[in-house]
């Protein structure tokens, strides 16, 4: 056989080709996104040497850091926090920080760790949040929520609720910074914002101890309990329904669970900001707590074994739990509760969102206390 064409096993396909080059395409995609910051400058990483407050999970990063160093003889590959100003100024009367900003400066009455502009930083859970939408920034505003800055953009349909916000915001001293809308959409990554956006630091969560005391002094205590709920939407849907059917507080885990965010925030169109809201390390325990203070636990549950309608302790202290969107409640949760509770339903839909049956279940309860009272 000449050659070896017919050999078993063969190549026919063609050899790879040489690999191409973007031709550029990635350099210039990064044109005007400004410097990468260096290590010392990015609060999530362990070089970080800033002035600003040192988040937790970098405190964390640096302790692991200076433990391995040590086991290892040499010296912590870590920064050196409050070594390097990494703040912006925050100077600038009423006056100076309703101009626009210029280009690739920071706005007056803005605080917080530089970043380049057009890129993206990854903040830490207690670093600030641009609060969005006309109805949350107003409702924060009017309760007195801790705020730094309010960005406006230019061209705004100014209706009564932006003239409120405007007035209220340069009462109270809030810088007012004009932004083009494209900033604003760059700032709150495309989430509809209506022209507005209020700068909150870190939402204030309540104690769990206060949270249930403060219940206990009302006519009728009612609390919500959220079993690992990872949606904010969710989470600002339940907040929302709670402050419209007079639950007095509302409480979630600490991990594996949404918390007060942005977008929790405008999901509860305000709400956050009348409704108590406390994390707990331990959902089973504090449920335990809840029970040992007189309330009854309720479980909601798609085969729970009351129907909702038939509830009769929904007249009294009273702790609804609503179970995660996926898998409902959790086991040890399931069982701690005193009853598990279903919302009957005519259609073969298997269940409800999480909020909606939360929402469900607060309605009869304030209905049969109406009735009752």
């Amino acid at each position: 056989m000449a050659g070896n064409s017919q050999r078993r096993g063969r190549r026919v396909a063609s050899k790879a080709s040489a690999p191409k080059g973007s031709g550029g395409k990635n350099r210039d995609s990064l044109a005007g996104r400004g410097r990468t910051l260096p290590a010392d400058e990015r609060p999530w990483h362990k070089a970080y040497s800033g002035t600003e407050k040192l988040p937790q999970r970098t405190a964390w990063k640096q302790e692991k850091e200076r433990r391995a160093a040590a086991e290892e003889g040499r010296a912590p590959k870590i920064g050196q926090p409050g070594s390097k100003d990494t703040t912006w100024g925050k100077g600038g009367g009423r006056g100076a920080a309703t101009a626009k900003p210029a280009r690739g400066k920071q706005p007056a009455g803005r605080s917080g760790p530089r970043v380049a502009p057009g890129r993206k930083s990854n903040p830490a859970k207690d670093t600030p949040e641009l609060l969005v939408g006309r109805n949350p920034v107003l409702e924060a505003l009017r309760t007195q929520v801790p705020a730094t800055a309010l960005y406006t953009a230019q061209g705004i349909d100014v209706d009564d609720r932006v003239k409120e916000i405007i007035r209220t915001a340069a009462d109270r001293g809030i810088a007012i910074l004009e932004v083009s809308r494209a900033e604003l959409d760059r700032m709150t990554g495309g989430v509809l914002h209506q022209g507005v956006g209020l700068q909150v630091p870190p939402f204030a969560y309540e104690s769990f101890d206060d949270l249930v005391a403060a219940a206990l002094e009302q006519p009728a205590p009612l609390l919500v309990a959220l079993d690992g709920v990872t949606d904010p939407r969710n989470l600002g849907a339940v907040i929302r329904s709670a402050a419209a059917f007079g639950a007095q507080g509302v409480f979630v885990p600490e991990r594996r669970a949404a918390g007060i965010t942005a977008t929790a925030w405008r999901t509860s169109a305000g709400a956050a900001a009348r409704v108590p809201v406390a994390q707990v390390t331990n959902l089973t325990r504090s449920l335990k707590a809840c029970r040992d203070a007189g309330f009854v636990v309720v479980g909601l549950d798609a085969d729970g074994e009351t129907d909702l309608y038939d509830l009769e302790a929904a007249v009294g202290p009273l702790v609804v739990v609503v179970g995660s969107e996926g898998r409902g409640l959790s086991r040890l949760v399931g069982q701690t509760c005193d009853l598990t509770v279903s919302i009957p339903m005519i259609s073969e839909v298997e269940s409800l969102n999480a909020s909606v049956a939360a929402a469900v279940t607060l309605a009869e309860v304030a209905r049969r206390r109406a009735v009752e009272g």
